[in-house]
């Protein structure tokens, strides 16, 4: 795509433009921008002008003004033609785009992307603003183009060519002082008459295969209230969504979610939010519980023969095996937070499950094959899955095409009164 090394490389213009404190909030608002950039027919991919953003943790809000305008011959292009402009959105890669309406290969998984349409509202400018609440962190890319040529001919010199210049901008809202919540401890929060809702975050550490978040000793200063008049919301990335995973503490005493096979190396966000119309205060406690297992002594797997054991070197790693920065952050300071009351819910074999690590080879700048340990033919038993780690780069690997071939040789071994067979 064009742009692409060009816009990856370019150092944004940061300013912040605003704080103000709401509620027990701090909000900062930062501003980015582009270089206006000259849009083209589509044509191909190489059509297509990419612009690249990083969205900073703990945006609440982030909101792109999209500007667009004319020129000809170094002139306002007053008498050009209005083209519409189409723009797309993806967090993480490239948006995969199809304007010319074609097949994507059968067995093919295309990832979705936000598109929009400007259209002209001034004879040589138009803006448009495209809002995202709560978005993910990390980095987004913005694809423009115009739309496919209509095919006629023209002879170039005869009149100054018209130009579409394209800029975004994107200004975003974060909430700066989200309360830290760390495994195994209780905190003891309060929500006020005039406020909401509190929000919290928790680290997810690597070989985590389950998340416990739980609300305890809920109160309410409004005797004539049934139950904990609580939402509890939870969401890995970025603060949560109206249409997050979440529980009705009315319902369910105590009030809890679970959260199997989370997202390792990640902010996990927690919002524990009041009915609306609840009057008064609520007071409660959060804590939240993280299976562990990263401990070798559950690599253990009774299916495998004695000599096998190489072929699951790992359940969910090992001890020794954690990189720096694998690790839950610093302990909290006295007097903030207790350790929670009992122990824990512990490590079982049902939830850590065997990894299989594999081999990233380069084969060449845009090829990478990877390569099964002791592969390629893996058993997978009934009573659990196989699980393999691959290695994607986050920006070498972005934009590209993952091809996963799997071939399946069931075997079934039958037992029934009178006979017996495999299959």
């Amino acid at each position: 795509m064009a742009g692409l090394g060009e816009t990856l490389c370019a150092r944004p213009l940061r300013a912040p433009l605003a704080a103000a404190k709401v509620g027990d909030g701090l909000f900062v608002t930062d501003y980015f921008t582009r270089t206006p950039r000259k849009l083209s027919p589509f044509r191909s991919f190489a059509s297509i002008e990419l612009f690249h953003f990083h969205i900073p943790e703990d945006t609440v809000i982030a909101v792109w003004n999209l500007i667009t305008f004319k020129e000809q011959g170094g002139t306002f292009g007053d008498q050009c033609p209005d083209r519409s402009i189409t723009v797309y959105f993806r967090s993480g890669a490239p948006p995969v785009i199809n304007p010319l309406h074609t097949h994507f290969p059968r067995d093919t998984a295309v990832p979705g992307s936000f598109a929009l349409t400007l259209t002209w509202t001034l004879p040589n400018r138009t803006t448009g603003v495209f809002n995202v609440t709560s978005p993910l962190p990390g980095d987004w890319f913005l694809a423009a183009h115009l739309p496919k040529d209509d095919g006629k001919i023209s002879v170039k010199g005869l009149y100054e060519e018209c130009q579409y210049l394209f800029q975004p901008q994107l200004i975003v809202q974060r909430l700066v002082g989200i309360a830290v919540l760390y495994p195994g401890y209780v905190t003891s929060q309060s929500i006020a008459p005039h406020n909401r809702s509190s929000l919290y975050k928790v680290f997810v550490p690597s070989y985590t295969s389950r998340v416990l978040v739980q609300v305890l000793q809920c109160h309410t200063s409004d005797r004539g209230a049934q139950g904990c008049p609580l939402w509890l919301r939870v969401r890995p990335k970025a603060p949560p969504l109206h249409n997050s995973t979440a529980r009705d503490c009315r319902e369910r005493a105590p009030c809890q979610l679970a959260l199997d096979l989370p997202f390792w190396q990640q902010w996990y966000y927690v919002l524990v939010e009041k009915h609306p119309g609840t009057p008064g205060t609520i007071s409660f406690q959060v804590t939240v519980q993280v299976t562990d297992c990263s401990r070798p002594s559950l690599a253990r797997v009774p299916f495998l023969p004695p000599g096998a054991a190489m072929n699951m070197p790992q359940s969910f790693g090992s001890a020794s095996s954690l990189a720096p920065g694998d690790g839950l952050p610093p302990a909290p300071a006295n007097g903030t937070q207790r350790p929670s009351p009992g122990p824990g819910p512990g490590p079982s074999a049902e939830r850590c499950w065997p990894i299989r690590p594999t081999l990233r080879n380069e084969l060449d700048t845009f090829s990478v094959h990877f390569y099964i340990f002791f592969g390629p033919n893996v058993s997978v038993p009934p009573e659990r899955p196989a699980v393999f780690v691959i290695n994607l780069l986050p920006v070498l690997d972005s934009g590209g095409v993952l091809n996963l071939e799997l071939k399946l040789n069931v075997v079934c071994g039958c037992r029934t009164p009178g006979a017996a067979g495999v299959g």
